[in-house]
């Protein structure tokens, strides 16, 4: 029988932000959206050869390389071997990665259009952390759905302005 520190780990945030669906997708996959959405605590830096991109020019499948997490926004703390592996215009994205802490790294970020003004974002993540943090799961899956309501919180914010 499996330990239970072997199991996945799964995070469902969802939100419902006061702005058209354009708006939020035109946020939401471009990196100082990201990164607002991260900070004070993390920010992400992509490789250079991506740096200016928006997730939608981000091609399917392929791995963008080693994506720095920077605790604070400067002190490497992670880093996200990205790969893009579903885009769907209007809609969303999912991103299938592993990490220096995780084996699996899956988040799925799906936007809804309720009405002309109003967009239902929902992450889903689902994760599992290397051997050597297993113990720790329960801490990193409390960090994780923190990380995600403040994620939400901003961008709510964002759009409150």
């Amino acid at each position: 029988m499996a330990h239970p520190s072997d199991r996945f780990h799964t995070h469902t945030q969802r939100t419902v932000v006061a702005a058209p669906v354009d708006l939020v997708l035109e946020r939401v996959t471009s990196m100082d959206g990201i990164n607002d959405e991260l900070m004070p605590y993390l920010k992400m830096r992509l490789p250079r050869h991506h740096r200016g991109k928006t997730i939608a020019d981000m091609e399917i499948g392929q791995p963008l390389g080693k994506v720095p997490l920077l605790f604070g926004g400067f002190l490497p703390l992670d880093y996200d071997d990205l790969t893009l592996a579903e885009l769907t215009p209007g809609r969303g994205f999912r991103e299938a990665s592993s990490m220096a802490s995780m084996t699996v790294w899956r988040h799925a970020r799906t936007l809804t259009a309720l009405s002309p003004t109003s967009t239902e974002v929902v992450d889903e993540l689902d994760f599992r952390p290397r051997l050597p943090l297993r113990p720790l799961a329960p801490l990193l899956a409390l960090f994780v759905a923190n990380l995600f309501r403040h994620r939400h919180r901003k961008l709510l914010a964002h759009f409150a302005d």
